[in-house]
């Protein structure tokens, strides 16, 4: 909004051409959304340990620790990452960008959905919200709609086009096939988010890493001198997804300020779901959603400790892990949550670096 005001007047105020650099308004939504946070973040805690009572149902089947340390912890704090991220992005991003919207609708559309799951938690008082099926299916929808529209605004080859990391001039055509393809992504990047969300602070800086590095590629992206440097292919348009994913930082920063150990609040489905598909959407309007598996290699690592347990169990009644997802593993093991959790954010790290080394190994 600060964009559309005030970036057509740098002419006559030298300062509003501050507006009209992805840089300052980057930085801008990062402390909004930041400010936001510590402002929100106590009054909203306060309301929602009133409502809920006994705070995020813990699963009998899962860490017995948890049933005594984490018991009554208030859930649902994914909206103060909403609240806080969304007033941030309308205030510093260029609010007739499409690929903004569509990025928007993703992220509180997924929310939305983790909203309900929430809500019938804490009123059924148990770890059972909406079904799978039904959760995934809503969010399939929504992501349908983000992916045509986002579609309807790309140039071809693009729009139906598939870049490689590594390859400078590699682009598959996969024609209609990159609709479903661009909604397994959104979808299976907000589920592996949601199941990486099991410990205090194991999710939210992940996400930040994950964030951090999508804005870098936005911004390359999204600039002709920087694609044609790096020979990336050019999403006109994209750049402006670095404000975005700055107000996802920021956000995750000021939320991470209650979540740290231990915790004041948990993010529940309304947060990770929706940080997920924040990801999602960003890699696939910026060409790089095979580069988001690496970047966000660490969601991948823990969906797919799930998908390993259950196929070994049904088709071997045996459990390659003493407990899924990956992290509960190492608390079998007797790993403190403090030890998993910052080895995690190492490997996230890690993982970020060798995604964005792909920019440059061309």
């Amino acid at each position: 909004m600060l964009f559309n005001l005030f970036a057509d007047l740098g002419d006559q105020f030298v300062l509003f051409n501050l507006f009209r650099f992805l840089t300052f308004r980057t930085g801008g939504a990062i402390m909004t959304a930041l400010l936001i946070s510590f402002v929100v973040g106590p009054f909203l805690i306060r309301w929602l340990k009133s409502k809920q009572g006994n705070g995020q149902p813990i699963r009998a089947d899962g860490p017995p620790q948890h049933l005594i340390t984490k018991q009554g912890t208030p859930t649902m704090g994914g909206f103060l990452i909403l609240i806080s991220f969304g007033i941030a992005t309308l205030l510093w991003a260029d609010l007739s960008n499409a690929y903004v919207w569509a990025a928007i609708l993703v992220t509180l559309g997924f929310g939305a959905v983790g909203f309900v799951d929430d809500y019938l938690k804490v009123m059924r008082s148990d770890h059972h919200g909406i079904s799978a099926g039904l959760k995934i299916s809503v969010e399939i929808v929504i992501a349908l709609i983000a992916v045509i529209w986002i579609q309807s605004v790309t140039a071809e080859p693009l729009a139906s086009g598939l870049a490689v990391p590594f390859f400078k001039d590699v682009l598959f055509d996969l024609g209609w096939l990159m609709i479903p393809f661009s909604i397994f992504v959104m979808v299976g990047t907000s589920q592996s988010v949601n199941l990486t969300d099991g410990l205090d602070g194991l999710a939210i800086v992940p996400v930040m890493i994950a964030a951090s590095s999508l804005a870098l590629i936005a911004y390359l992206v999204g600039n002709s001198v920087f694609s044609g440097y790096l020979q990336i292919h050019q999403v006109p348009g994209a750049g402006e997804l670095a404000v975005f994913c700055g107000a996802l930082v920021g956000a995750g920063l000021g939320f991470l300020w209650f979540n740290a150990p231990p915790a004041m609040v948990f993010m529940g489905d309304t947060g990770s779901l929706s940080m997920g598909g924040a990801l999602g959407v960003v890699a696939v309007v910026t060409k790089h959603e095979l580069v988001l598996a690496i970047i966000g290699g660490l969601f991948v690592l823990e969906t797919v400790s799930v998908i390993v347990q259950v196929a070994s169990f049904k088709l071997t009644g045996r459990r390659v892990f003493r407990m899924a997802p990956l992290h509960h593993h190492y608390e079998q093991k007797g790993w403190p949550e403090s030890t998993i959790v910052i080895r995690f954010w190492i490997i996230a790290v890690i993982l970020a670096l060798i995604g964005l080394a792909t920019l440059k190994l061309r």
